[in-house]
């Protein structure tokens, strides 16, 4: 199951890498933070379209169009182009992220950043992998944590606590990053090249396959909350490695 997710997941890519004239193929769906281009309908009606014939009895629950009822035990959850903001503005930092679950607990995931060339994919016991490697968390502390994060700029009700968690956080690790899309981030801690993401609120598709890929490479993710995060449902989610897990004891509240 895995590899098929994965050449498919490759094939989709092949969509972003030949985009040319992004801008005049853009609009905004909720305000200029919030954009949809004509290579996310695409790459979500190319991704719909092999994953239901590779398990038609799943449900697909993908970021763009309207979401129906889960009413299957597999749900794919799909975003066909995390980072659309990057995308659009010539950053290579975006993804198509595809995350397949069963009764609410993922199982597979696969995160591909077609135009930085690196694959991240995991399967539920089985690890997780970059390029086909092994890859695993860091174990830095907290003292010498880079903390990734995204400002969740599409409901700016969470701004206040958002900056006193980032300033929380900084005071106690060596530097943060802001890159823009959340998926990617997430690969960032599982690849141990940060220790620490968070955000406020995301929806499923923006960490249902990258959580797997951080617990697979033997970090911990939860809500901001410290409680289980819940991949068919938006929600906060703090990712770490074993060192720096435990920091959301004390993290700003709400």
């Amino acid at each position: 199951m895995l590899e098929s997710i994965i050449d498919i997941v490759r094939r989709a890519g092949e969509l972003v890498r030949s985009a040319n004239d992004v801008t005049a193929a853009t609009h905004e769906k909720n305000g200029p933070a919030d954009l949809v281009t004509e290579y996310d309908l695409a790459v979500q009606r190319f991704l719909r379209q092999e994953l239901l014939a590779l398990l038609p009895e799943a449900d697909f629950f993908g970021e763009e169009g309207q979401h129906d009822a889960l009413t299957s035990p597999w749900t794919f959850i799909v975003d066909p182009i995390d980072g659309t903001t990057n995308f659009v503005r010539g950053f290579a930092y975006t993804n198509i992220s595809v995350a397949l679950a069963k009764d609410g607990q993922v199982e597979y995931a696969v995160v591909y950043a077609p135009l930085a060339g690196e694959l991240y994919a995991a399967r539920r016991g089985g690890g997780a992998t970059l390029n086909g490697r092994a890859i695993h968390v860091s174990g830095r502390d907290p003292g010498h944590s880079l903390v990734v994060c995204g400002s969740t700029i599409y409901d700016r009700s969470y701004t206040e606590r958002h900056f006193a968690i980032m300033r929380y956080l900084y005071d106690r690790g060596l530097d943060y990053r802001r890159f823009g899309a959340a998926a990617l981030d997430l690969c960032q801690v599982a690849a141990g090249r940060a220790e620490v993401f968070f955000e406020c609120r995301l929806s499923p598709w923006d960490f249902a396959a990258g959580s797997l890929l951080v617990q697979e490479a033997g970090g911990c993710v939860t809500t901001l909350e410290g409680t289980a995060i819940d991949p068919l449902r938006p929600g906060s989610v703090f990712a770490a490695n074993a060192l720096c897990g435990g920091l959301t004891a004390e993290l700003p509240r709400g």
